[in-house]
C-alpha cells in the first residue's frame, strides 16, 4: 500500500527557496570565515615557531590578522 506523505518535490511539496538561500550564504560566510581563521592561525605559529617573535607576539599577529581578514572579508 503507498503511504501518503508530504516528502520531496516530486510529490509536491513546496520549497522554501528563502531557507535554501538562507542555508546556502551562512555556509558560504562560515567557509570563507573558517578560512581566513585557519590561515591566519598557520602565519601566527609559523611567525611564532620559526622567527624571534615568541608566543606573545605571535599571538597579536593572529589577532591583526584575524581583525584585518574580518574588515577586508565583509
Amino acid at each position: 500500500m503507498a503511504k501518503h506523505h508530504s516528502g520531496p518535490v516530486e510529490m509536491g511539496a513546496p520549497m522554501d527557496y528563502a531557507e535554501h538561500e538562507k542555508t546556502y550564504n551562512f555556509f558560504l560566510s562560515a567557509t570563507k570565515y573558517g578560512t581566513m581563521f585557519c590561515v591566519a592561525l598557520l602565519i601566527a605559529m609559523a611567525a611564532g615557531f620559526f622567527t624571534a617573535m615568541g608566543f606573545f607576539s605571535a599571538l597579536v599577529l593572529f589577532i591583526l590578522l584575524n581583525v584585518a581578514g574580518f574588515f577586508f572579508l565583509r
